[in-house]
């Protein structure tokens, strides 16, 4: 697309001058318009509006300063680059034009190549000066539209928790019964069924129960976001000591072995939030590590943070399967394992309402060390 040719508007009482700029300009292919005095360069412009004006500082009638003034002062007309000529060349006059306005002038008798690298310079600065006013305008509309999104999406967002731990909340019960009934069943009327029905029955029970686990995930992501909890100073070694005794039959299971440091370092925390971060990344170490699976679990300073953390002996990870780590729902190791992808989605909510962050550092055949980091205790900082 061709741009038009700028347009200069020359206002001079001089005739020679306004000829001799008018040829000039003109050979540059500039669009040019002419007044003898401010007040008909006004009623000029009213009607065609120039990109820049050429304004002499001593006229007849209304002077250049005035004619300055009158057109800043006019919200149509004051962005026009005014450039003056004048003869004028004490300093005082030269910061006047400057303080009505003028962005810059030419002293008088007018040199020609120096009047067109002025008009060029200060067309481009005008020119890029409205690029940036529209861009800025854009980027206003642009905000306004990301924070009525931004809004929307909390509202939908807030819905979908709600509706997530109500359906979640309410499934409970009639899955507890399930789990109740069916371990009637298998207890005490085993005898009194074919061994098809007791098959049906123990996969009623197993699917029950990992519903239940599923259903609590959901319930704990749900309430992780929405309830404010007291943060108080934690030992570390009491809350692994329940972790272990929650997964008592996993180790069995695995034959998993755990390496735990002697003594660990007082942190600011809430303990059964804690407590579900290392059930995630323990069981996660027992069904995914090595065979049967090493853990080493352990603590590290990082200024007024503490990192904890768990070493497996597995096939490590590629960077493709970290970068899908910590999202609802994925499951990354395609095993007969059961598992429903929440449990380190659950880690990472929780580690980032205490303040911390999460990760894990793996390579395809080292193994992987997942982390997260908490807050130390103000008793830990203080060294007592």
């Amino acid at each position: 697309m061709i741009q038009p040719a700028p347009t200069i508007l020359i206002v001079d009482d001089i005739p020679e001058n306004i000829s001799t700029l008018f040829d000039f300009l003109d050979t540059h292919d500039f669009e040019v318009l002419v007044a003898r005095d401010g007040e008909t360069a006004i009623e000029l412009i009213e009607y065609e509006m120039p990109d820049l004006i050429l304004l002499d500082v001593m006229m007849t009638g209304i002077n250049g300063f005035e004619t300055c003034q009158r057109l800043k002062a006019n919200t149509k007309t004051q962005n026009i680059p005014i450039i003056f000529m004048t003869a004028l060349s004490n300093t005082y006059d030269k910061v006047k034009g400057f303080n009505l306005g003028a962005v810059d002038y030419v002293t008088k008798p007018i040199q020609q190549e120096e009047v067109l690298a002025r008009i060029n310079t200060h067309l481009t600065i005008c020119h890029l000066q409205q690029q940036l006013q529209t861009k800025n305008t854009e980027l206003k509309t642009k905000n306004i539209e990301l924070a009525t999104k931004n809004t929307e999406l909390e509202v939908k967002n807030a819905e979908l928790d709600a509706f997530s731990y109500m359906v979640a909340h309410d499934l409970k019960n009639p899955l507890s019964h399930l789990i109740s009934m069916s371990d009637i069943l298998l207890e005490e009327f085993s005898d009194d069924i074919s061994s098809y029905a007791s098959q049906c029955v123990q996969h009623i029970f197993q699917s029950s129960e990992k519903m239940i686990g599923i259903v609590n995930a959901l319930l704990l992501l749900a309430s992780v976001s929405k309830q404010d909890v007291e943060l108080i100073p934690l030992d570390m070694g009491d809350i692994i000591y329940q972790v272990q005794q929650r997964l008592t039959s996993m180790l069995k299971k695995y034959q998993g072995e755990v390496i735990i440091p002697e003594k660990w370092p007082i942190i600011e925390g809430y303990a059964p939030w804690i407590e579900e971060i290392w059930v995630n990344y323990l069981s996660n170490g027992l069904k995914y590590g090595g065979q049967p699976p090493r853990l080493e679990i352990g603590a590290t300073p990082e200024g007024n943070m503490i990192r904890f953390w768990i070493r497996d002996n597995g096939d490590g990870l590629s960077q493709e399967a970290i970068a899908k780590l910590f999202t609802p729902f994925t499951r990354l190791h395609q095993t007969s394992e059961e598992g429903h992808g929440l449990g380190l989605s659950i880690v990472q909510r929780i580690v980032e309402k205490l303040g911390g962050k999460v990760g894990v550092e793996s390579q395809p055949g080292n193994g992987s060390v997942f982390y997260f980091t908490l807050n130390k205790s103000t008793l830990e900082i203080a060294g007592l």
